[in-house]
């Protein structure tokens, strides 16, 4: 399991890779710079935008809907242009967004944090069908957010807790009673950032400053982890024709001067097989 450049874009914060299912195509942002990168395996392009983005989910073969640091907006990848869906935070000049997902019900969940990890300035939020509903508050730094293959639960982290945590999910997608510790990485001294979650029900969790992305069971238990070629990995995403690939983005900011391809986006090949990324349902 050796990691490939898949990108060389050097994103000063890389965040939310997906892959496109229609198109056959990674997307990716780079918080920091403003920016939405897509790659085909062949060609690569971008869009910047005049605030920072950092989270999508797929509508139909050309549109996204994206999260910026006081909105959601769809994106149009073929036309470049933008229609307003509702404001997120937008009052509130403190926080961004930060890590987001589509879930298997077709709602679409994005976490906010302080630009400068302000201590609980954050939250967790999911938008479903014209509603957006705030979820979890007191959040310093959201990350992980991901969905078991049935639907049946959500999966989130505060990192700087260093605990995963996981939630039962109803029929349409909301969370039903209180989030339990899943996965406790304080021994091990790790932050969990971005998570995906793979057809068999692992989750495979980036892990900041680790270099890697590391892969546990549906109860928790370790499995196996992957190095990629930059300290500060922060997301994964599975793609590829049979969605075999592991995808992850990493950032640049913050890093040391030995971390040579630090915002660099790699790949891993045949690490498992990924479930196809969930399509958002306005």
């Amino acid at each position: 399991m050796t990691w490939r450049l898949f990108s060389d874009a050097r994103c000063a914060l890389g965040e939310g890779p997906l892959w496109h299912p229609l198109r056959g195509s990674l997307v990716w942002f780079d918080i920091l710079g403003r920016r939405l990168y897509e790659h085909d395996g062949g060609t690569e392009r971008s869009w910047d935008f005049d605030a920072m983005v950092s989270a999508a989910g797929w509508i139909d073969k050309t549109r996204l809907l994206v999260a910026s640091e006081r909105a959601l907006f769809v994106f149009d990848m073929d036309t470049g242009t933008q229609e307003p869906v509702c404001d997120l935070e937008a009052d509130n000049p403190v926080t961004r967004s930060n890590d987001g997902r589509a879930d298997p019900q077709g709602g679409f969940w994005i976490g906010t944090m302080g630009k400068n990890a302000e201590p609980g300035a954050g939250a967790i939020y999911r938008y479903c069908k014209g509603e957006l509903r705030r979820l979890f508050k007191d959040i310093t730094i959201s990350n992980a957010i991901c969905f078991a293959p049935d639907g049946r639960h959500a999966y989130f982290t505060d990192t700087p807790t260093r605990i995963i945590r996981r939630v039962a999910l109803d029929r349409q997608g909301w969370p039903v009673g209180a989030p339990e510790a899943w996965l406790d990485l304080n021994a091990e001294e790790l932050n969990p950032d971005g998570a995906v979650v793979d057809a068999a029900g692992n989750l495979w969790n980036a892990q900041w400053g680790a270099a890697r992305v590391a892969c546990y069971d549906p109860d928790g238990r370790f499995l196996t982890a992957v190095a990629v070629g930059a300290g500060q990995s922060s997301c994964p995403a599975f793609g590829g024709p049979d969605l075999s690939t592991l995808y992850v983005t990493t950032a640049a900011h913050g890093a040391g001067a030995d971390d040579s391809r630090a915002g660099a986006v790699f790949a891993v090949s045949k690490v498992g097989k990924g479930q196809a990324e969930h399509r958002v349902i306005l």
